[in-house]
């Protein structure tokens, strides 16, 4: 290995070191992201958890067919449901003074006319009423309708199975009971290319997701001292000794890059050991050499491309001021669309096309082929090439511009 270059190693280990401050944000930022976002998100990413929107039932039928389908909303346990709904007056009081959310009204002579369709006897039918918090989520007002819909439904089919039975003389279940234990739960499990089960968590997701956008954030040492050795005239003296740009370059990214590798394993013993005692799951690496390897290989091609990103910053950028701008906005930026800040499944179907853009997303997408789907190696290399093509582009970029400016000056 060349002399010289250990020298430049050394030269940006020691710089590195002394940049206390900057060091110690590269670790601390994305270790208070992981916790807040995957507090925050738990529930989006676990699968049947209790919605935050409190309901009530008025049920002014007190039918055994009003209390099924109380019985199969509660079986829905999306929702929480609060008890003694009153009257409906009692019910709007409560939504306008925040107790619930919505409330469900049962009308009189709901279960004499379960099965009987509106006008088909000559008799009006009153409807069920939903009275709802303006202020709620329309998704979630959706979300609760539907649940209506489907415990309605399934009320209605034990009742014409209860009918059929005795009217063919089927078999039914001993007490004639309206509310039957149908096998209706769905289970769902994720699709991997091995045989484990269970489905990605919060922080499955946001692990990597916020190592990767830390990661980016070596642009701001980096190109701190870049700009800092190009000002003090340290760049141009090593040019004098006759140093070639791409070594000096070369020089700047081991150190980084150990950097990275460090905040790869913190991130994720914070992942295993810390998030657990806020209350969420435990990270879970693949258990195995190969898939282990394809997860560092993956983590090295994000720091790759994140030390190239950081150097053409700091090419491109005449102060400090401006690389601090131009990098951390453009950080922001790819975050933003790359499904760090908002998972891409909750983006809409043009946001997610964009965020295919961004180099973050392709290191997300690297991650999430390894530890949800434990992708091979194969799987993973649309990944890696984008993320090593993007670190080349940039490298290559880096030196044509640190060319270009000496040879202005010369």
């Amino acid at each position: 290995m060349s002399p010289r270059l250990l020298a430049l190693w050394l030269k940006e280990t020691i710089a590195l070191i002394r940049d206390r401050h900057g060091l110690l944000a590269l670790f601390i930022m994305p270790t208070i992201f992981i916790l807040v976002m995957t507090m925050a998100l738990r529930d989006t990413f676990t699968p049947g958890a209790t919605i935050d929107a409190a309901y009530v039932v008025v049920d002014l039928d007190q039918s055994p067919h009003s209390q099924a389908l109380v019985k199969r909303l509660d079986k829905g346990a999306a929702f929480r449901r609060l008890d003694n709904g009153g009257d409906a007056d009692a019910a709007r009081q409560g939504i306008l003074a925040r107790r619930q959310a919505l409330a469900l009204v049962l009308p009189k002579g709901f279960g004499q006319r379960l099965l009987i369709p509106a006008g088909a006897d000559g008799q009006p039918s009153a409807a069920l009423q939903l009275l709802i918090d303006p202020a709620l989520s329309p998704a979630l007002q959706l979300a609760f309708r539907n649940q209506v819909m489907a415990a309605l439904g399934a009320v209605r089919a034990d009742e014409l199975t209860q009918r059929a039975g005795k009217l063919f003389g089927l078999p039914v279940a001993p007490g004639g009971s309206v509310e039957k234990d149908w096998p209706d739960e769905i289970r769902s499990i994720a699709v991997r290319s091995d045989q484990s089960a269970g489905l990605p968590s919060s922080v499955q997701q946001n692990v990597p997701a916020w190592l990767i956008f830390a990661m980016f954030f070596v642009v701001i040492p980096v190109s701190s001292i870049f700009i800092i050795e190009r000002q003090q005239g340290t760049l141009q003296r090593l040019r004098a000794i006759g140093l070639p740009f791409h070594l000096i370059l070369s020089g700047k990214l081991l150190p980084f890059f150990v950097v990275n590798q460090l905040q790869a394993v913190m991130m994720v013993l914070v992942g295993m050991f810390v998030v657990p005692l806020f209350g969420s799951e435990a990270l879970e690496l693949p258990g195995s050499l190969p898939q282990l390897l394809n997860w560092w290989i993956v983590s090295a091609a994000v720091s790759l491309a994140a030390v190239a990103w950081a150097l053409l910053i700091a090419s491109l950028a005449r102060t400090a001021e401006q690389a601090t701008i131009v990098g951390g906005v453009g950080n922001i930026l790819m975050g933003a669309i790359g499904g760090i800040m908002v998972p891409k499944f909750i983006m809409p179907a043009t946001m997610q096309k964009l965020a295919a853009l961004s180099p973050m997303a392709w290191g997300l997408e690297g991650f999430h082929v390894v530890m949800l789907r434990h992708g091979s190696f194969a799987d993973l290399l649309p990944s890696l090439a984008q993320l090593l093509l993007f670190a080349g582009l940039s490298l290559t970029l880096a030196v044509w511009l640190n060319h270009r400016a000496l040879a202005a000056r010369s």
